[in-house]
């Protein structure tokens, strides 16, 4: 069980690097949005939102996940693609539940997809180390409130002596 806890985690990893690596720039975006609308094409749309669903962005990553889902909506050849596109935007956005439900589903059809495979082993890596923070926060509140209970208590005791 640990051997596949570290594979998770150095994949998550790994694709964190290839993620913020691959980053569009302003000008790509612009290029590609500007295509977009004069073709007007599903591949040309398709090209513009895979893009965006790699921004650093959390409101392009929602329009891109708003553009690929309707294009599969529509019937597009490249399904996978777009929902594998989705996938990272969701990933991205922290939605690990999303994004790895849109992976198994890629993955139902296509087992073999190394990259739906990563990104899913990233999402059950990430999701459990949010969970983890989640417990630390929660256990630091807990903590806090104790502790100002407990001051609140020695303040009324102090009082009620004089």
């Amino acid at each position: 069980m640990g051997t596949t806890k570290q594979c998770q985690k150095k994949i998550k990893g790994e694709l964190d690097n290839k993620l913020q690596l691959v980053a569009p720039s302003r000008e790509i975006l612009e290029e590609l949005a500007v295509n977009a609308a004069k073709e007007g094409t599903p591949d040309a749309t398709f090209q513009y939102a895979f893009c965006l669903s790699k921004s650093a962005e959390p409101t392009e990553l929602r329009y891109a996940i708003t553009i690929l889902d309707g294009l599969v909506r529509e019937g597009y050849e490249h399904q996978v693609d777009c929902m594998y596109g989705s996938a990272c935007a969701l990933y991205l956005l922290r939605d690990y539940d999303q994004a790895r439900s849109r992976c198994e589903s890629i993955l139902r059809t296509r087992p073999e997809s190394r990259l739906a495979s990563e990104l899913h082993l990233a999402c059950i890596a990430s999701q459990e180390q949010k969970e983890k923070e989640d417990v630390k926060k929660m256990a630091t509140i807990g903590t806090v409130a104790v502790a100002a209970v407990g001051v609140a208590g020695v303040i009324a005791s102090a009082l009620m002596k004089k």
